[in-house]
């Protein structure tokens, strides 16, 4: 099966990803498509597999922790106070963590919850990811990155 994972990760290694940050050990680090809530990231796994426990020991260790390093690069470049990381795979079965940086400037109910419950479909199609606007920011974040790997 295709996924747009599949696709995701093969047009990162053909450099015709526009949403890539950089590759890491276990996938690569890319922006999201929607930017509503600003320097929400995922990794994708590379090798791509259907999800996290179709990877073992080493490799599964490897995946979390080159997730948690894209959530402190956010916090070192972002003004975001807390990072919420979800792997979900309902839609697309091929593995990839959400990494959402969250910020004291969020509204209170939205900010509380996790945020597709608290922001409206409308809200989180509001803000498409631009790499004229969005190119500085994966800078730093694959800056911060590297410097951690």
């Amino acid at each position: 099966m295709t996924t747009l994972i599949h696709q995701r990760v093969r047009a990162a290694h053909n450099g015709e990803n526009p949403t890539a940050i950089c590759k890491m050990s276990s996938g690569w680090a890319v922006i999201g498509d929607q930017q509503f809530i600003p320097g929400y990231c995922l990794l994708l796994a590379d090798p791509v597999v259907p999800d996290l426990n179709a990877l073992t020991g080493a490799a599964r260790a490897q995946f979390l922790q080159d997730m948690t390093i894209i959530g402190d690069a956010l916090l070192e470049v972002t003004d975001s106070y807390r990072i919420n990381y979800g792997i979900l795979g309902n839609t697309d079965p091929a593995l990839h963590a959400h990494i959402f940086p969250r910020y004291l400037s969020e509204p209170d109910g939205p900010r509380a919850i996790p945020v597709y419950m608290g922001y409206s479909a409308e809200e989180r199609n509001s803000r498409p990811f631009d790499l004229a606007r969005d190119r500085n920011l994966m800078q730093k974040i694959a800056a911060a990155v590297q410097s951690r790997l």
